[in-house]
């Protein structure tokens, strides 16, 4: 999915020294077998697992990257492009009267795909929580496979900030590297698919794309010596959560046994 790098970063006289972790990654992360479509323009990629399966693949990875890697959502993208051209608005009605009064668009030149409807209606069906299968409907090893990242997902989720190298607080990012105030706040990697939503994709993205993203997976402040060892800990519990959304990513279950 990415390459990351730990950084030594230096608190000068007022903060202790502390240790991040970057991420090389930017743009959509390639979910392979999940984010096939039956589209007569995907012909090429090979049969497509059904439904039920990629969403809830798509569904866990969601719910589990974030904690990882600087990464958002079709929820994050949603909201802010509402807060962008819609006024935070986020039903039809509401985002009518907002390209009309802010953005001087023309009434009747407003269509449905502009909309919160619309952009939602794009969503292809893998994406859409509601399509997602239970374990006991899938093939054993895919079944497995979720329940690995769930498993590294729950680990990760019960460790504290204090020592936790995949914690990220926006005030110690902004006191440990400064010139990210000028970033934005948009993280790097998305799990959005381009290809259903490149309009609003650059329409969020274009600050990024000029000042930078944020790229920064973790701060952690080394408060003590034992903070070392809890960094080192928590270290591999991330490495654990990317290492099992990895193989669920390069897992394509339509090329596996059917065994169950």
């Amino acid at each position: 999915m990415t390459g990351l790098r730990v950084i030594a970063l230096h608190g000068g006289d007022s903060l202790p020294p502390a240790l991040g972790i970057v991420s090389d990654g930017i743009g959509e992360i390639d979910l392979r077998w999940i984010g096939k479509t039956n589209a007569l323009k995907d012909v090429m990629l090979g049969p497509v697992a059904p439904t039920g399966w990629r969403a809830a693949a798509y569904r866990e990875l969601e719910k589990a990257l974030y904690r990882a890697l600087p990464v958002f959502s079709y929820v994050d993208l949603f909201y802010e492009y509402s807060n962008y051209f819609w006024d935070g608005e986020i039903t039809d009605e509401g985002a009518r009267n907002a390209l009309i009064e802010w953005h001087g668009a023309d009434e009747a030149e407003i269509e449905v795909d502009q909309l919160p409807s619309g952009m939602n209606a794009r969503r292809p069906d893998y994406m859409l929580a509601e399509n997602a299968d239970p374990l006991s409907a899938m093939p054993r090893e895919l079944a497995d496979k979720i329940r690995d990242l769930r498993r590294a997902h729950k680990a990760l989720m019960e460790l504290g900030s204090d020592g936790n190298a995949w914690h990220l607080d926006r005030d110690d990012l902004c006191n440990y590297i400064p010139e990210s105030e000028d970033w934005s706040w948009l993280p790097s990697m998305t799990l959005v698919p381009f290809d259903h939503f490149a309009r609003e994709l650059d329409a969020i993205g274009q600050m990024g794309m000029e000042q930078g993203f944020t790229d920064i997976a973790g701060i952690c402040p080394l408060k003590d010596v034992a903070a070392v060892d809890r960094w080192l800990a928590s270290l591999k519990l991330g490495a654990d959560l990317l290492v099992a959304a990895q193989e669920l990513i390069d897992f394509d279950p339509i090329k596996r046994s059917p065994a169950r």
